[in-house]
Formats: structure tokens, C-alpha cells, sequence
């Protein structure tokens, strides 16, 4: 795949997973230039000049939303994160918080601390990379509004209560390797992905945009129609509407409610 967007070959060392933004067994990290050419297709497609409201609904530790949030935070306004697994939220609060006035700062005095008590060369260098994080955070201004919820992204009203009345530009989210059986909470009889496309894509405007990725060859998406794809390594993305999702939310209907 040629890049289109993010061209440049830069060093983003400073936010490898598991040095200033957290990380914990069971939580993969992101391809950071991937993850900034994902965001630049999506919102050229959704076409807004004004700063977006970013949603990963299957958030996990926060990670992809976090570097998005770094990378790109003259574009973003407001950055929410959700997920069926409420133990994992604390982990995505806690590097979503890095977005925020002072969050770097106290990450960096956090691993200050670890540096001084235990002088591993990694503390060390994780602190610096704190302090120049937060250097390039403070230089761009305006915080983005964060927001972490408990949601099963295959229950719309639960999905409908995490947005609480926010209405999401761009859709941005990395699913369990396009796996079926690690699926948790999916409905009988359909497949995964789509289902959980179609239940996101039922609150969301017509015109938000959503970007999912997954390893293999190419997302599963069930016929489901894509307005966009990519494909670096072992990972494809795919590209849709919201608004071309409405008609297909068969499943919406005739699964059973509890």
C-alpha cells in the first residue's frame, strides 16, 4: 500500500506502547504511522473542517485513541472511548488522561520516580520522551474533551447511553484480529463484524465515517459496503459510512432482547 497522508518516515519511538503510555497483557498496541494514515483517509471522507469527535468502541487500554489524540490534536475535539470489558477502562483513562493540561507532566514525574528508585536505562528514557510529548501537547493548546464508558458494542441502546447526545465524526477502532471466537456478547446466528458495524453505525449521524481494522488479508465484512480500504503488514482496514449501514441493520430487529 502507498501511503497517502503520512509519507514521512518519522520517529515516533516516543509512543511505543508500554513506555509513556501504558500498556497491559491482552492489550495490543497500534502501528503508529498506520493509525495516522487511517485518521487522515476518514476524515477526508467525512469532509468536516471543524475539530472532530473521534470513537473507538472497542477501546481497550486507550492506545490507538491516545496516539491519535497526540498526533493529531489540532483536529481533534473530543476523543471518547468504550468497552464491553469495564475492567478495562481504568487502563484507558489513564493514557486517555495523557490528552489532558498536566497529564503528561504527571506521567513524566510518575516515571521519574520509577527511574530514581530502581535506574533502569528504560525509565530513563521514558522519562524524556514524557517530557518532549508533553513539550509538543503544551504547544498545541486546547485540550479535547475525554470520555470513557462501559458499552457492548452490540447493544445500540447501551451505546446510545455511552455517547450521552455526543454525535461522533469518525469511527476508528481495531477489533480482535478478525477473529469470530473471541467475540464476546455477539448475537447467534450472524457474523461478528458486521453485526457490531451495524449496531455502531445505527447511532451514529448519517454522514460519520468509520475505519476498522483487523489482521488478515482483508476485513470480513460480510458484503457490507466499504467506501475505502488499506492494507500494510498483517493489517487491513476497511472504510465505510454510517449512513450506507442503515439498510442492513436487519439483525437490529430481529435479535431478542433480554
Amino acid at each position: 500500500m502507498t501511503y497517502r497522508y503520512a509519507v514521512d518516515r518519522v520517529d515516533r519511538t516516543d509512543l511505543a506502547s508500554g513506555s509513556v503510555l501504558r500498556s497491559a497483557p491482552g492489550f495490543p498496541a497500534f502501528p503508529v504511522r498506520l493509525a495516522s494514515e487511517v485518521f487522515q483517509r476518514a476524515a477526508a471522507l467525512r469532509g468536516s473542517a471543524g475539530r472532530l469527535t473521534v470513537w473507538d468502541p472497542c477501546c481497550g487500554s486507550g492506545y490507538l485513541l491516545t496516539v491519535l489524540g497526540l498526533l493529531h490534536r489540532d483536529r481533534i475535539g473530543a476523543v471518547l472511548g468504550s468497552d464491553a470489558a469495564e475492567a478495562a477502562l481504568p487502563l484507558a483513562g489513564a493514557n486517555l488522561g495523557l490528552l489532558l493540561a498536566g497529564g503528561l507532566r504527571a506521567r513524566q514525574r510518575e516515571l521519574a520516580a520509577l527511574a530514581d528508585a530502581h535506574g533502569r536505562p528504560s525509565h530513563l528514557a521514558a522519562v524524556a520522551a514524557a517530557g518532549r510529548l508533553a513539550d509538543e501537547v503544551e504547544a498545541a493548546g486546547e485540550d479535547p474533551e475525554v470520555v470513557t464508558a462501559t458499552a457492548d458494542v452490540f447493544r445500540p441502546d447501551r451505546l446510545a447511553e455511552a455517547l450521552a447526545g455526543r454525535s461522533p465524526d469518525l469511527v476508528i477502532t481495531d477489533v480482535p484480529y478478525g477473529d469470530q471466537t473471541e467475540w464476546s456478547g455477539a448475537p447467534a446466528g450472524v457474523e461478528p463484524l458486521p453485526a457490531m458495524l451495524t449496531s455502531v453505525a445505527s447511532v451514529l449521524p448519517a454522514d460519520a465515517v468509520l475505519a476498522v481494522a483487523c489482521r488478515a488479508r482483508r476485513v470480513p465484512l460480510g458484503g457490507l459496503p466499504r467506501i475505502g480500504s488499506l492494507r500494510v503488514g498483517t493489517r487491513a482496514v476497511a472504510l465505510l459510512r454510517a449512513g450506507d449501514l442503515r439498510a442492513v441493520d436487519f439483525w437490529l430487529e430481529q435479535r431478542p432482547r433480554p
